[in-house]
């Protein structure tokens, strides 16, 4: 006999997987910047590096799946596809779930321009993936004026880490000094 699921099943669903969803986009960003600051050497590009940054990437596009799906599948605020699909659809806390929905678009963005990343021109890819910082703070600004986590100690302690640990690795990688290209070699005719 299958047991009923509690009443409030798919609320702590919908608040795991973004909670969720919202640490792993954030940890993906950091250890993107790590690979990127070059703050922790002058060879950042270890393997397990890179893999972590893309497989933090992939959980993250899991985990929000997971959570427009519970959003959905919850009927105490009665979310539609087109609430969680279209920015400024739905009539509950537009404006925090609009920065929700751009937050996802931009993740899929970036997730599939790195998926085709040896297809399209690099400075494409560049720019895309650039956007991960707009999506960083729309996601934010969602956790905080949508959720209903947003006063969690914790959760304010991961926040307040993650922005202070990007801000120090932008900075570092604006003020340290750039890696020399070696000159190119002309090909041979």
């Amino acid at each position: 006999m299958i047991a009923a699921l509690h009443p409030q099943f798919w609320w702590f669903a919908t608040r795991a997987t973004g909670v969720t969803s919202w640490v792993a986009g954030c940890a993906s960003l950091l250890a993107g910047l790590a690979l990127a600051s070059r703050a922790m050497g002058k060879r950042p590009r270890a393997p397990w590096l890179l893999d972590l940054h893309r497989g933090l990437g992939g959980i993250t596009l899991v985990f929000l799946g997971l959570h427009l799906a519970s959003l959905v599948a919850d009927s105490y605020v009665h979310f539609g596809t087109a609430d969680v699909l279209v920015p400024f659809a739905s009539s509950w806390r537009p404006a925090a779930v609009a920065a929700g929905v751009v937050a996802m678009w931009l993740y899929v963005a970036v997730e599939a321009s790195s998926l085709a990343m040896r297809r399209i021109p690099k400075r494409w890819w560049r720019a895309i993936h650039l956007s991960s910082y707009l999506a960083a703070v729309a996601a934010t600004a969602h956790a905080f004026t949508a959720g209903s986590d947003a006063t969690n100690p914790l959760f304010v302690v991961i926040a307040l880490t993650t922005v202070f640990g990007g801000a120090f690795m932008v900075t570092y990688r604006s003020v340290a000094p750039r890696r020399r290209r070696p000159p190119r070699v002309p090909a041979p005719v």
